[in-house]
């Protein structure tokens, strides 16, 4: 793995449905667009050594169109890549690192 880990894993993913998703030991991540399944399974390993990721699905979010209401232009959102880690033995937690 030429790049760091935390280059690769950019920030979790903490909104309501991701949360309840933590009680089955599935967590998701913002991760780098260019970042393949290996790369992230790696990543999440060496971040946290005492995990073991069983397996890492990826989606590639478009970004929205947005209106600004007093200049009238439109701008967009950036695309984000995030990864749905499922974990085959231990536990992130999120909010203390």
């Amino acid at each position: 793995m030429s790049r760091d880990a935390r280059d690769i894993i950019i920030k979790p993913v903490v909104s309501e449905k991701s949360y309840n998703a933590m009680n089955e030991g599935v967590f998701t991540f913002v991760v780098a667009p260019d970042a393949n399944k290996i790369e992230i399974r790696q990543a999440i390993e060496t971040i946290y050594p005492d995990v073991k990721v069983e397996k890492v699905n990826t989606m590639n979010r478009i970004g929205k169109k947005v209106r600004s209401r007093r200049v009238r232009t439109v701008a967009k959102r950036p695309d984000t890549k995030r990864a749905v880690v499922t974990l085959k033995e231990g536990t992130i937690d999120i909010f203390g690192s």
